[in-house]
């Protein structure tokens, strides 16, 4: 992996240059590379000026629809949550004239976190779309552009149902998937943390890599600033009630402002970053879930909540010094045209002793605390520990060397494409 250089301009690297020439061809591309390679950044350079309705940007989660305003895959293709099996979900999507119009419409699909999205899934979607285009081309010359890492989180799976990634699929080959690979990374500039990064992400525990572990390893009395990472919902729930109630003062509470169908509402509220009541009080951890647009924070940037100002801004000491002010944020939950059926209104923030991996996804941090012990998913690992931008800003409470994994099926894809 190249490390990214400071002498570089603002803008795109190298191998994003690279990348953006295949995406401006007509083939179908996948946009791989490690985490924090810039692969969402280089995706709304590419996108910035075409329309919404000839490029739709579908997410293989709600949650992640969400943070980049766009729909699902299994919603623009009237997949829906395909319990009758991938047959009828077809027959039913194809019944459909919507569904069958826009897939005409549009020129090119982008698939967001394609790793999320099963081999099943994508293969549905291909025969949706050469019948409704009536073509016997792969797609039917809908154009297919993939985005994700197959090194990060695995297809959810129902039940004891096995693991099928996209890539096991007849139809990965069938579209032709050109790789575009990122290998400059933009997060983390140090090499020793890249090393170690990329051996976690191969699945490889080693010497070096226990050794790294033992050098960031702290005991948390939980006084520490920064985000604890916790595999679990619950855990990360409790942590963040326990803090916010030792600290002294009222807490403040701000309820979210939903407006929308009762059924988006519902959907929102599981869905979107932020929570149903904000519950703050002066000197809360908080993070930022949103990218600030002129890049005073990211999505994952950590702050010290001051107060809400006579203005109705919240003030926030981010914790490397900036003060700043926010106003509310809009949330918006799309249908399958692209059209608000659910938007939800509040200060884009929450509180943020503790996160789970899932949701810090696709975040970035300046200080993270994690624990590495109780993982189940392949990836999971990779996951938390790449979400930081220094190996000095992570502390690591408790490690076990099966957490560290990676699907076999998956360093034998990332060699076929030239990846490591």
């Amino acid at each position: 992996m190249e490390k990214s250089s400071a002498e570089k301009s603002p803008g795109l690297s190298s191998c994003q240059e690279k990348a953006l020439k295949q995406l401006d061809s007509d083939q179908n591309i996948f946009l791989t590379g490690v985490a924090g390679s810039g692969k969402s950044f280089l995706l709304r350079h590419y996108l910035a000026r075409k329309g919404s309705k000839e490029y739709p940007v579908l997410a293989s989660t709600g949650a992640a629809a969400i943070l980049i305003g766009g729909r699902t895959f299994h919603s623009f293709f009237g997949l829906g949550i395909m319990d009758g099996g991938a047959a009828r979900a077809v027959a039913v999507a194809l019944n459909n004239s919507r569904v069958r119009s826009r897939v005409r419409k549009a020129i090119a699909v982008v698939i967001d976190e394609l790793s999320m999205l099963s081999g099943e899934a994508l293969a549905a979607a291909e025969e949706i779309a050469r019948s409704a285009r009536r073509s016997d081309e792969p797609w039917g010359g809908l154009r297919v552009i993939g985005v994700g890492d197959f090194a990060q989180l695995p297809p959810v799976t129902r039940g004891g149902e096995q693991r099928k990634w996209a890539f096991q699929n007849p139809v990965w080959k069938w579209t032709n998937f050109q790789p575009a690979i990122l290998s400059t990374i933009m997060r983390q500039e140090d090499d020793g943390f890249l090393s170690i990064l990329n051996k976690v992400r191969r699945g490889k525990w080693s010497e070096d890599v226990q050794e790294f572990f033992q050098g960031r390893a702290m005991q948390d009395d939980g006084t520490m600033p920064g985000t604890r990472l916790f595999p679990r919902k619950d855990a990360t729930q409790k942590f963040n009630d326990d803090r916010l109630a030792e600290l002294p003062g009222a807490v403040e509470e701000y309820p979210t402002e939903y407006t929308g169908s009762a059924k988006g509402i519902q959907a929102l509220k599981t869905q979107a970053p932020i929570d149903e009541v904000l519950r703050v009080k002066g000197g809360a951890l908080v993070m930022l879930r949103q990218n600030d647009p002129i890049g005073r924070w990211v999505n994952g940037s950590l702050g010290k909540f001051i107060a809400l100002n006579q203005e109705g801004q919240m003030e926030i000491r981010l914790l490397k010094g900036t003060k700043i002010k926010i106003d509310k944020s809009v949330f918006t939950l799309s249908d399958a045209e692209g059209n608000p059926v659910a938007t939800a209104i509040n200060f884009p923030i929450n509180l943020a002793w503790a996160s789970t991996i899932h949701k810090a996804q696709g975040s970035t941090f300046d200080r993270l605390i994690v624990d590495l012990r109780r993982l189940w998913e392949p990836g999971h690992a990779y996951v938390a520990l790449s979400r930081v931008r220094t190996a000095e800003g992570l502390y690591v409470t408790g490690w076990s060397p099966s957490s560290v994994r990676v699907s076999p099926e998956v360093v034998e894809f990332h060699q076929s494409i030239g990846m490591h």
